[in-house]
């Protein structure tokens, strides 16, 4: 051993005529020729060429080994030790074929395992060292010709074919009907339909303003008959309902034919409306001194000329006589229920009072479709409250549910319904659906005749 960092191997002799202090020259440092026949000097790497990543020195700073406890490394099956070096390296190109942080030996002999001095660049064994490979492209995937069922990532799915813009805007088409078909089918009589609920809320006007949107946009010729004081469906229709515009009062009291009352809504086609004003709130006290009070609506609709397939008749909050009215008018009734408890506990009441209707002045009445409005799906009670409602009335209540959506809140302070507001939205979408339910149920098989 000597103190200038540096061990000779005792397996190698000293040659004979060395002068005394002169040290050997290691195996590793060998005078080798230059291949083109030149003198013979050091080994020489092309500059281009990474440096030989010694597996076998040790880390920097590990202890040094003595030529006591030295150990040769395994052998291989040809002799050569596992982590001897393997010689000079070939010069690689650096930018051709793969790249790697590894060079591959050219061949020739290889010396004995030597113990190497340890240097900044040595790599030890217990470092595994990973072979840099070029990454594969994205969205790239190599195909198997012999794999029919193969697909590549490059071919577009439904869902990339229809984003939800384009979805969106299909639905819109569908609910506008711009061409005006007859898509909904027609009932072979009018179908006059009472939208009551005594507790407030609950959807009545805005049911019966989409409804009859929806299905005037698909051909139907529809009555709206606007019978709360509040003018709320008049306003959600964008029909004029101040104080002097001939309404519904004018109908029930002074017996005006519905004819004179009843308005074009803008923009739709085939759909009217009978407006309500502030007057109307007086009606119910006026109607108690009248004779056949509770039929006045009735004969003001069966008085009417022209042919509706739709009346939809908005009822107020309430059980009073304008509410009867309502009731002895219609053939139908439509119920909308918030999917809240509160909706519940009005309701055994009102089939109460529809009961009482139908023995004594309108036999035939009956409830024939229930619709679940402001349903939250995010919430038990919401279903909680559908199982209920659809164990107790079955195939009366409508497979759609239209859910809690803001389109349809904004639309009536634009005078417009959720149809022609936002046809794309969740709402729109909603009651489109229940519209196309009530008019399958209307009728046997499908008419495709055209107003």
């Amino acid at each position: 051993m000597h103190d200038d960092d540096r061990y000779d191997d005792p397996r190698v002799s000293r040659p004979e005529g060395l002068p005394p202090g002169a040290e050997p020259v290691s195996r590793e440092t060998e005078q080798q020729p230059w291949p083109s026949g030149g003198q013979p000097g050091p080994a020489a790497r092309p500059p281009d060429c990474d440096p030989v990543v010694r597996r076998d020195v040790p880390a920097v700073g590990a202890a040094r080994p003595s030529p006591e406890s030295y150990v040769p490394p395994p052998s291989t099956a040809d002799g050569r030790p596992s982590n001897a070096p393997i010689g000079r390296a070939a010069p690689v190109q650096r930018n051709a074929g793969v790249p790697s942080r590894f060079e591959l030996p050219v061949g020739g002999n290889v010396p004995p395992p030597v113990p190497q001095q340890p240097h900044p660049g040595a790599v030890p064994d217990s470092v595994s060292v990973t072979i840099d490979t070029p990454a594969p492209v994205s969205g790239v995937v190599a195909a198997d010709p012999a794999s029919a069922a193969y697909v590549s990532r490059e071919t577009p799915t439904r869902e990339e074919d229809d984003p939800p813009l384009a979805m969106e805007a299909m639905r819109a088409v569908q609910i506008l009907n711009p061409s005006g078909e007859v898509t909904m089918p027609r009932p072979e009589r009018t179908r006059v339909m009472c939208v009551a609920n005594q507790k407030g809320g609950v959807g009545k006007t805005t049911t019966t303003v989409n409804l009859a949107v929806a299905l005037a946009l698909h051909g139907n010729r529809v009555l709206v008959v606007d019978l709360d004081p509040q003018g709320n469906a008049s306003t959600g229709l964008n029909v004029p309902h101040h104080t002097g515009v001939p309404d519904v009062y004018d109908c029930l009291i002074n017996s005006v034919p519905l004819e004179e009352v009843a308005q074009e809504v803008e923009g739709i086609p085939n759909l009217w409306c009978v407006p309500a004003t502030i007057d109307l709130a007086g009606a119910e006290i006026e109607l108690v001194s009248v004779v056949a009070r509770e039929s006045r609506l009735a004969r003001a609709i069966a008085a009417y000329p022209g042919h509706f397939d739709y009346v939809f008749i908005d009822c107020p909050p309430s059980l009073g006589l304008l509410t009867v009215n309502a009731l002895v008018a219609a053939q139908e009734v439509l119920i909308p229920i918030q999917c809240e408890y509160y909706a519940l506990e009005g309701l055994n009441q009102l089939i109460n009072n529809i009961n009482l209707v139908r023995q004594h002045l309108n036999p035939k009445l009956e409830v024939s479709t229930i619709l679940l409005t402001m349903y939250d799906r995010r919430t038990r009670l919401a279903d909680a409250v559908e199982q209920d409602v659809r164990n107790h009335f079955g195939d009366k209540v409508l497979q759609a549910v239209i859910p809690r959506n803001v389109r349809v809140s904004e639309a009536p302070s634009y005078g417009q319904s959720v149809m022609t507001y936002d046809p794309g939205s969740r709402g729109a979408t909603s009651y489109f659906e229940a519209a196309q339910e009530i008019a399958e149920r209307g009728v046997k098989e499908p008419v495709s005749r055209n107003a």
